[in-house]
């Protein structure tokens, strides 16, 4: 290994010499305490910035030991928000061109996510940090470089992970909640509940482009006294709040009063959130997934007969494929794709739901007959999909009291706090009798590898734009209604796992989509993230998302080609 000393020789000999004369500071550099590697060296100053690590021996400083992996987790997320906030506090960019002195590291946002920004092991904390090496046009600006490299990361680093005692209590307390409100979750399926919203949480946000909490003027979430609960805490003791139970719930009540707030808060409670967020125990089953109409996807090999069927001109359903699916078609291919993921728990809200798959009146029913009707509403499903595969469904619904009929628990939203007005409405309308002749069984499906293609022009290119869209080779995967993708970190980290299935044979033309998501997962139990990635070293930018948004973009591939297995 070089020392810094070299490294500053370097940058002194290369100054003012051609961009690419950057590429002879690759390399490794011993720092006092610290390891600067120089993984990835930009092209031009326009171009994405140059991979870093700074690298501490664990033992050299003082941080929480983590007690689990979940905590190791947490931990990476917190030192690298540490050293955003410091790049945040501290000088401005350098001169120079493009992204000359530019300094990021992919720090999450109010969601606590497995990353590559950071890696904790038992030997060294490493940070994974992006900066741009400064030039005039395309001239090296040497001195400004070694400013950048030997002394500014340096101190950022140092500032990030050596703790104080303030710090270390953060640290600690960080933690702490993060654990707590995974303990939470292991708790719903043991007392048959979907999801819990503590007492005092706040739901509102900041604004509609600021996932920030809302302080001020603000109704706490405060539970309906039939629906409290109280849960255990390992750290922060017992706690109560409003308990959700298995079955179908609606959230309804007027416009303007909480209750798509209510339900965008049990969406993101699938993860864990930041101290002081609002939502921090507000928990979800890890399984839910919010699902919508989306006019215009592509629906592959799907078996819609449960929701769609005896179309005009003897047209079957049972391997049906769509270019360019309506609403309600989209809506049933989105619910029988997520149940073929796995998930148990079916979040919707009627303002982006097709009307036409969620019901029909008994007045429709009169004059447009149920067997000249090719769709079966979802409200003569939602109870079979309890009773008989174990899927709840928690549904905001603002327009339809026929949902009544099939409901287990009702929730009214007034002057954004919730009361429990289940026997109120029930008695409003009789049961509602579950239609017959469906059994629910989902297909499984068979993703052809060959129609999996990452690459343009021989080479593998995928480019993340936020979390809408996500270009894969020489197709682009829409995914503006794919909710619960919360960074853009993720849609990286979708663009990796389909690379990694794809070149590592998981998808093989035998595995089912299910099967793959299973492999995935139980290799991302085992290993870092980081095993995703080709890159050397520094391994990108990227963090872990869900496998029911892998499956997402995965069943959103326009390219994609599947055979089905019964």
């Amino acid at each position: 290994m070089k020392s810094v000393s070299q490294l500053k020789d370097t940058l002194n000999r290369i100054d003012r010499r051609g961009y690419k004369a950057y590429r002879d500071i690759q390399g490794e550099y011993c720092a006092g305490s610290m390891v600067i590697a120089i993984d990835h060296v930009q092209a031009d100053p326009f171009a994405a910035p140059s991979r870093l690590r700074l690298i501490f021996e664990r033992g050299n400083l003082d941080l929480p030991d983590p007690r689990s992996e979940l905590e190791r987790v947490t931990l990476e997320d917190f030192l690298a928000r540490r050293f955003r906030d410091a790049v945040k506090s501290g000088t401005s960019r350098g001169p120079g061109s493009g992204k000359s002195g530019a300094i990021q590291i992919d720090a999450g946002r109010q969601e606590v996510l497995e990353r590559t920004a950071c890696r904790v092991s038992p030997e060294t904390v490493e940070l994974r940090v992006s900066a741009g090496l400064p030039a005039q046009g395309r001239t090296i600006l040497g001195r400004a470089a070694d400013t950048l490299l030997t002394e500014q990361l340096p101190e950022l680093a140092r500032g990030a992970c050596v703790l104080d005692q303030d710090a270390q209590r953060e640290a600690r307390y960080f933690l702490d909640t993060i654990t707590d409100a995974d303990a939470i979750r292991r708790q719903l399926q043991e007392r048959n509940l979907v999801a819990f919203v503590a007492d005092g949480a706040i739901l509102p946000r900041e604004s509609g482009i600021s996932d920030r909490p809302m302080w001020g003027e603000v109704v706490p979430f405060r539970s309906p006294e039939s629906l409290r609960v109280e849960l255990e805490r390992p750290n922060g003791g017992p706690i109560t709040g409003m308990g959700l139970p298995g079955g179908v719930t609606l959230i309804v009540g007027g416009g303007f009063h909480g209750k798509s707030t209510l339900l965008e808060a049990l969406s993101r409670g699938v993860y864990n959130h930041v101290p002081e967020d609002g939502r921090e125990f507000v928990v979800t089953r890890d399984d839910a997934v919010k699902i919508r109409a989306e006019d215009g996807r592509s629906v592959v090999g799907n078996d819609l007969r449960s929701f769609i069927n005896r179309l005009p001109l003897g047209r079957q359903t049972d391997q049906f494929s769509s270019d360019n699916a309506s609403g309600s078609t989209s809506q049933a291919a989105n619910i029988l794709e997520a149940i073929e993921s796995g998930s148990r728990l079916l979040l919707m809200d009627e303002d982006t739901c097709a009307t036409n798959f969620m019901i029909r009146d008994d007045v429709m029913r009169r004059l447009v007959p149920d067997d000249s009707e090719p769709i079966t509403p979802f409200i003569d499903r939602v109870r079979q999909l309890y009773e008989q595969k174990g899927v709840s469904t928690i549904l905001v619904m603002g327009g339809a009291g026929d949902y009544f009929g099939v409901a287990d628990t009702v929730i009214w939203m007034n002057e954004y706090a919730p009361h429990d007005v289940s026997e109120r409405a029930q008695a409003l309308i009789e049961r509602r009798k579950p239609s017959a002749g469906c059994d629910l069984e989902p297909v499984h499906r068979v993703p052809d590898p060959s129609s999996i293609d990452p690459t343009r022009r021989n080479r593998t290119k995928t480019r993340a734009r936020g979390t809408e869209e996500l270009g894969f080779g020489e197709e682009n995967i829409d995914l503006r209604q794919v909710e619960q993708i919360v960074d853009p970190s993720q849609t990286r980290g979708i663009a990796e796992i389909l690379v990694y299935a794809g070149s590592k044979g998981i998808i093989d033309g035998r595995r089912s989509i299910c099967e793959v998501l299973d492999r995935i997962d139980e290799l991302l139990r085992e290993n870092p993230i980081d095993i995703v990635s080709n890159f050397r070293g520094h391994p990108g930018d990227f963090a872990r998302p869900r496998r029911y948004e892998i499956s997402a973009a995965l069943n959103r591939l326009r390219s994609l080609k599947v055979a089905q297995r019964r």
